[in-house]
């Protein structure tokens, strides 16, 4: 406990382009309810999470959520910075971020009731990848990161191009964004992968866990108009 009140644990990022106000409410929604599920099953105080939304250059509909720490923002985009990827989004939101671990939530996705509970016994690895569901979206890989071969390193294995999403990581701040400077957006669309294989490089310690910890397109349709090109080419069939 600080003069201001709580420590923050948890911060959980979520960058929007303002066009998915059910999604990102439910996104919100699934903040809520991990932080309680964490409250009734680790006596984790709810005033220890955060949830920072940060809309990408546009003054959003703000969400509604349970939690008592909720920020959001607007993200100024910087000049020459490619739309629709969020990254510099998410380092605005990371340099904002009081948590000590970090969540990466996009407004589409939702954590699983258990996710905070999941990461919080894992606590000393500075990076810790948990499981996603990925059946909404990708029916052929219904879970990410795939099960590793036999005598595979776990965490070098989940750390491959196709195999792992920002939604799996729990991430020492510490990490992210003193040691690796936050979020790059070079790469455009790969930028995803090139900031999670930094990060595993830079880590002093990691970790990967068989809890289920996202859900992937939770949100999607909910918003017709919020339809990213790949959930286009998929509602098309």
């Amino acid at each position: 406990m600080t003069a201001e009140g709580p420590d923050i644990l948890f911060s959980v990022i979520t960058p929007s382009a303002g066009r998915r106000p059910r999604a990102l409410a439910l996104a919100g929604a699934s903040v809520a309810a991990a932080a309680e599920h964490a409250r009734v099953r680790a006596g984790l105080d709810p005033a220890r999470v955060e949830w920072l939304v940060g809309f990408d250059g546009v003054a959003g509909e703000r969400p509604a959520c349970g939690l008592a720490n909720v920020g959001v923002y607007v993200i100024p985009r910087p000049e020459g910075e490619p739309g629709g990827f969020g990254n510099h989004v998410r380092n605005a939101l990371m340099r904002a971020a009081r948590g000590r671990r970090l969540l990466l939530l996009d407004d589409d996705n939702a954590l699983t009731e258990n996710a905070l509970a999941s990461f919080l016994p894992h606590l000393d690895a500075e990076l810790v990848i948990g499981r996603i569901d990925t059946s909404r979206a990708f029916p052929e890989a219904p879970a990410l990161p795939r099960p590793a071969p036999a005598g595979a390193d776990p965490v070098a294995d989940a750390v491959r191009q196709g195999n792992i999403d920002p939604l799996c990581l729990c991430l020492a701040r510490e990490l992210a964004y003193v040691r690796c400077r936050g979020w790059e957006s070079r790469g455009g669309y790969e930028s995803d992968f090139l900031n999670i294989r930094r990060y595993h490089l830079r880590a002093k310690s990691a970790r990967r866990i068989e809890d289920l910890v996202g859900v992937y397109d939770a949100g999607r349709g909910l918003d017709p108009d919020g339809l990213n090109p790949r959930q286009q080419r998929s509602a098309r069939g």
